[in-house]
């Protein structure tokens, strides 16, 4: 997992310089700190999304050859009762 690192004495600095009071801009930094570290660790990686793909491409190629077997049942019922129906006995 990518971890992102905020510098919450930057910000802060920052927002002072702005004119922001000095506990109000510390306090905003924590605050902003917080948020991002709880909501960043929903965010999905290259490798989640990657892993992620691999599942479907292996649940896809699954359900393909399911589906080209029940074609071939369906086809061979078929032509079964075509058979019967043109050459009955």
């Amino acid at each position: 997992m990518s971890t992102l690192t905020f510098d919450t004495l930057r910000f802060a600095n920052r927002l002072k310089k702005a004119g922001v009071l000095p506990a109000q801009a510390e306090a905003e930094a924590e605050a902003l700190s917080e948020v991002l570290e709880v909501n960043l660790k929903e965010l999905a990686t290259k490798e989640d999304l990657r892993r992620e793909i691999k599942d479907l491409e292996v649940r896809i190629d699954g359900e393909l050859k399911l589906l080209k077997w029940m074609l071939g049942v369906v086809i061979g019922g078929v032509i079964a009762l075509v058979m019967k129906a043109f050459f009955p006995g």
